[in-house]
């Protein structure tokens, strides 16, 4: 009891001291914390549009990162302050059960006119049947009338280009950027990379000689006249090693065929002058790749697609998705699961209605010679 009384007068004596103190400090504390916050403010002001202080350099941040993007893909620096659009989502109030539960990645930085008409193509839905009229691909058909973007996955026209404005696309779930090219006026579609805003400058060095190119032989041979910079395109060959890319090819010439779908990347993690070089891919793997392919510097935009949320089955049907039915609920001739009483797919393993099992089976017969590093499985 004594031991607890004295801890009670001591906690009480420290108290009225912390309070005294306060008392006294008090009075100065609003110029100090009022100057505090200005500067902070005003730095932080001039990191976010990467702006210069009067009478000094330019505020140079993040320079470990490559262009603005670190290894994992996040946007830093200049470009995290031009990404479009924000991190947070529309949500509507429930005025319909439809808009309950419906979230949209603002969309109000897109251009609101029409796409360049001699640039698009209708797209003639099949409904999921082949030449024979019979369903290859379930649950297709319906859907609003669309026409799809030509997107250049070439990028062959060397020199600047610059980016007219920002469009959605129908057909795919990366925004795409309009591009002109400076000297010919010649228009064209690209897979718009995160952080590339109307008026930036994006260069194919995919026709530029390498013979008039300056190598740094003190860095294995890379070269160091080549801005790699967000939506520069160029050979694997003339990229540093940790840079983050997308719109990967596969082969010499050819366009690009991997990496285009919204918010994802892949990095760079071994090249050279000849042979293969290494990617890593968003799902782990680790995949060959010649190092005359060609890729995009950066990552697509629209990362926050995957968190969107319809609200209602009727936006599916827009986008021409047709219902899908559980195996268990259908009859022992339509699936594998079908039949018996109550739910159960008698004690078999999951698999399609053709019989391929469908979870944790193998199913592939001869594997892929370029897969360096198979991604994780559960």
């Amino acid at each position: 009891m004594l031991r607890l009384a004295a801890g009670a007068r001591l906690l009480k004596s420290s108290a009225t001291t912390t309070v005294n103190t306060c008392r006294i400090i008090r009075p100065n504390v609003k110029t100090t914390e009022l100057n505090s916050l200005t500067s902070q403010l005003r730095s932080l002001r001039l990191y976010s549009t990467g702006g210069k202080k009067e009478g000094s350099e330019e505020i140079v941040t993040h320079s470990g990162y490559v262009s603005g993007f670190s290894t994992q893909g996040n946007v830093t620096g200049k470009a995290g302050a031009s990404a479009f659009p924000s991190q947070q989502f529309k949500t509507y109030k429930p005025t319909t059960p439809g808009k309950r539960w419906l979230k949209r990645v603002p969309r109000d930085h897109l251009y609101k006119g029409k796409a360049v008409r001699r640039l698009t193509v209708a797209k003639r839905s099949t409904g999921g049947r082949n030449n024979t009229g019979r369903i290859t691909i379930r649950h297709r058909g319906g859907g609003h009338k669309r026409r799809i973007r030509l997107i250049d996955w070439y990028r062959m026209e060397s020199g600047q280009q610059q980016v007219m404005r920002l469009e959605h696309d129908p057909g795919r779930s990366a925004w795409i950027a309009l591009l002109r090219h400076e000297e010919t006026g010649n228009l064209s579609y690209i897979v718009a990379p995160h952080g590339v805003k109307p008026g930036d400058k994006v260069t194919s060095y995919r026709q530029v000689d390498e013979s008039s190119l300056d190598v740094d032989e003190d860095n294995e041979g890379i070269t160091r006249t080549v801005a790699i910079d967000v939506g520069n395109c160029m050979p694997l060959k003339m990229m540093p090693v940790g840079t983050i890319i997308h719109n990967v090819g596969l082969k010499r010439g050819g366009p690009g065929v991997m990496v285009r779908a919204a918010g994802a990347y892949a990095q760079l993690i071994h090249t050279g002058e000849s042979g293969y070089a290494q990617v890593r891919l968003s799902s782990g793997e680790v995949r060959l790749v010649p190092v005359d392919a060609c890729a995009t510097i950066g990552a697509v935009s629209n990362p926050d697609h995957q968190h969107e949320s319809l609200g209602k089955a009727g936006r599916s049907r827009w986008m021409g998705i047709r219902p899908t039915v559980r195996g268990m609920a259908m009859n022992a001739v339509d699936h594998p699961h079908g039949g018996g009483r109550g739910k159960s797919k008698g004690n078999k393993d999951p698999r399609s209605p053709w019989g391929v099992l469908a979870k944790g089976g193998k199913t592939r017969k001869t594997p892929n010679q370029f897969v360096v590093k198979p991604r994780p499985r559960r």
